[in-house]
């Protein structure tokens, strides 16, 4: 009961932090963060998160089984993968859990993602998501993002800039968006390409 009255509440309000705002903040990290509804955000930008982290997002119940198998597998032959998070593993993470890979983590992620799912649809999971994403350090969400770096509202992102942003994902500190690596300019090139052929497929229609 404590985990849906955690959750439900964001169905119709918008959180007012996250735990990794709070961890910046208590590092004394300027923060950075404004709340933008569903359509205050550019669809491009909803298109490049799901291009680049979780294409098949409108389809699982929070998990993504195949990637799960796959980075078993990978670990196993001692091979490099991208993470099996989901856009919904990782908005739990954000809001209410610290970075790590513990045993307790990972339990509580899966347990808060299974309430997620269940409480709210999936475009408000993506527009939470939006919001709270750290897109550099100590900035979160794609307005903060948008504004920092292209000096322009998350409404009027076009699709490269959508792209350069979800290309340091899920590594902001890592990766910068103003300075990108040979990696992310790779990257935004092929998440570009996923977003159209997603755009193609009437992707959007199919968020509830």
């Amino acid at each position: 009961i404590g985990s849906v009255l955690l959750v439900l509440p964001l169905r119709w309000m918008a959180p007012v932090t996250s735990a990794f705002m709070l961890q910046d903040l208590s590092g004394r990290v300027p923060v950075a963060w404004q709340w933008r509804d569903w359509d205050g955000i550019s669809r491009q930008a909803a298109l490049a998160v799901v291009a680049a982290e979780d294409q098949k997002f409108s389809q699982h119940a929070g998990f993504d089984v195949d990637s799960i198998l796959n980075s078993v597998e990978a670990r196993r032959d001692g091979r490099r993968l991208r993470g099996a998070s989901t856009i919904s593993q990782q908005l739990t993470k954000n809001l209410w859990l610290w970075p790590g890979r513990s045993f307790l983590r990972k339990g509580l992620e899966a347990w808060l993602t299974v309430v997620v799912e269940l409480c709210l649809p999936k475009r408000r999971i993506l527009e939470i998501y939006l919001n709270t994403v750290e897109l550099g350090p100590g900035i979160y969400g794609v307005e903060a993002a948008s504004q920092a770096y292209f000096g322009k509202p998350a409404a009027a992102l076009n699709r490269r800039e959508a792209a350069l942003l979800a290309a340091v994902l899920p590594n902001p500190k890592s990766y910068d968006v103003r300075q990108p690596s040979p990696y992310v300019r790779d990257r935004q090139r092929w998440i570009v390409g996923q977003m159209a052929r997603l755009e193609r497929e009437g992707w959007l229609t199919r968020l509830n």
